[in-house]
């Protein structure tokens, strides 16, 4: 997994996407600034002690916040309801980033879940 992986994958998405994913990626590494940056599933994630925290992707109609955990959202549900989520996803407009405070609670989740 690389930086550099990461670099291309937004580099090869249009505008607003990109600079709304870019938000995310920033606001990701605030919360977890040690994190390994790479690709899984063909899609930027963040490794912690090896193990996947938080991902993102772009769609045709909007961007996806990935926890790689279906426990996440759940454990979230009152804090997302302006979003659409899914079991695996929470998805978002491509021009409106994540608040960093939505973006902390999520990763923070998801490092509990994993501290079990």
């Amino acid at each position: 997994m690389t930086v550099e992986e990461v670099a291309a994958y937004l580099a090869g998405l249009e505008e607003p996407k990109r600079t709304t994913l870019e938000a995310l990626r920033q606001s990701i590494l605030a919360v977890v600034p040690d994190a390994e940056e790479g690709i899984s599933y063909g899609m930027p994630a963040f490794r912690v002690d090896g193990k996947v925290v938080a991902g993102f992707a772009a769609f045709k109609h909007h961007l996806a916040y990935l926890p790689h955990s279906g426990e996440v959202l759940t454990v979230l549900g009152d804090r997302l309801t302006e979003y659409v989520c899914t079991k695996g996803s929470l998805h978002f407009p491509i021009d409106e980033p994540l608040p960093d405070d939505v973006v902390r609670s999520l990763v923070d989740a998801k490092l509990r879940i994993l501290d079990r």
